[in-house]
């Protein structure tokens, strides 16, 4: 063996734990959580509009299916976080979710209170699950394919449960869609000041604010699109999905120009 061959076989030895180590998800910063809220903008509009107005229940539900396995596919198979691959997972979670929640309600005629008490019965029973294989519920641990798949499984079930509780206060609690909107703003700035002024473990917080996020973005996104008898603006659902998409795609592409979202520190973030 050259003395070429062994330097760089000693250097990629050197360099394995931190490959191991890479992160398959984003820093959480100020850009991910304004992300994060517009997707759930995105999904609950884009979702109701191929649904209800461009392909019906059924065939959006099966694409919507296909497309989510395909970017899930994508993001398991890159090695590490790629902006636009994991964002795009997100989008479809979204609209694929927002579909999942409306498919108990509208197609069979569970009621919100019940379909919000299950997706918060399955989140916790994912959590849990979660904790009890792993040990850590840290996004910053995200470096194995099992704990990347705990993670988009929760992702998924807070999809699913915001979507049904946002449902759950703006319809049968007759708060409408703005008001509800309100309502979850508020709540997600309760484990920001949390976490600030009285310590809460960052972990619960995180959470907390991820769960929130998906009524948050879809009551305001509801009440932008649905028609005035509904309480709306009545922009309509098809430009509402179609102005919040060109926001996110702006954002996406300068997260994936500046790689301000990209985790630093290595292997240590793997102890958190």
């Amino acid at each position: 063996m050259t003395t070429g061959s062994t330097s760089q076989l000693q250097q990629d030895r050197a360099q394995a734990p931190v490959r191991h180590a890479l992160s398959k998800v984003p820093e959480v910063t100020a850009l991910f959580w304004i992300i994060k809220v517009l997707t759930t903008g995105m999904g609950e509009t884009t979702s109701d509009y191929l649904a209800n107005q461009l392909l019906g229940p059924p065939v959006a539900v099966c694409l919507a299916g296909v497309a989510l396995v395909a970017a899930l596919g994508l993001q398991f198979y890159v090695r590490r976080y790629v902006a636009w691959i994991y964002w795009l997972a997100i989008v479809m979670v979204s609209v694929f979710g927002t579909m999942a929640a409306d498919v108990l309600h509208v197609g069979l005629g569970v009621p919100y209170i019940a379909s919000t008490t299950f997706f918060v019965l399955a989140l916790a029973a994912v959590l849990g699950l979660w904790y009890t294989t792993e040990k850590t519920l840290s996004i910053h641990s995200i470096h194995t394919r099992r704990r990347e798949m705990f993670y988009w499984a929760t992702v998924m079930t807070t999809f699913a449960l915001g979507t049904a509780a946002g449902d759950l206060t703006a319809v049968p609690l007759h708060l409408g869609y703005f008001s509800s909107g309100v309502m979850f703003a508020v709540l997600f700035a309760v484990p920001a000041l949390g976490f600030w002024l009285f310590r809460l473990n960052a972990i619960v917080a995180f959470w907390f604010a991820y769960i929130v996020t998906r009524p948050f973005g879809a009551s305001f996104a509801d009440w932008a699109g649905v028609p005035h008898s509904r309480g709306g603006l009545a922009l309509g659902t098809g430009p509402v999905s179609l102005a919040v998409a060109v926001v996110i795609l702006g954002l996406v592409g300068y997260l994936a120009v500046s790689r301000k979202d990209i985790a630093t520190g290595g292997p240590q973030h793997s102890r958190q």
